[in-house]
């Protein structure tokens, strides 16, 4: 099963690029019509998860995936799941 990865330790005290990473991601999933993406905001604080939810719970960007799962033996990452 194909599966896109984006990991934001490297930029996770920058917003713009937080964002624009998260927008192209969910581009490239549509694109080549890939049903998971994992996104790995880290452990830490759990402020970058929060920023990650908070995006994924924008009505537009809710809108063009089916469900999040929470791994729940890994805090520091979920999946996206697209519908195409």
């Amino acid at each position: 099963m194909a599966r896109l990865k984006l990991d934001l330790h490297a930029i996770f005290n920058q917003g713009r690029q937080i964002e624009q990473a998260l927008q192209q991601v969910f581009d490239d999933a549509e694109e080549k019509r890939i049903r998971t993406v994992e996104i790995i905001p880290g452990k830490g604080s759990g402020q970058l998860k929060k920023r990650v939810l908070k995006f994924l719970e924008r009505p537009e960007i809710k809108a063009r995936y089916h469900r999040i799962e929470k791994d729940s033996k890994n805090f520091g990452r979920l999946f996206v799941h697209f519908r195409h």
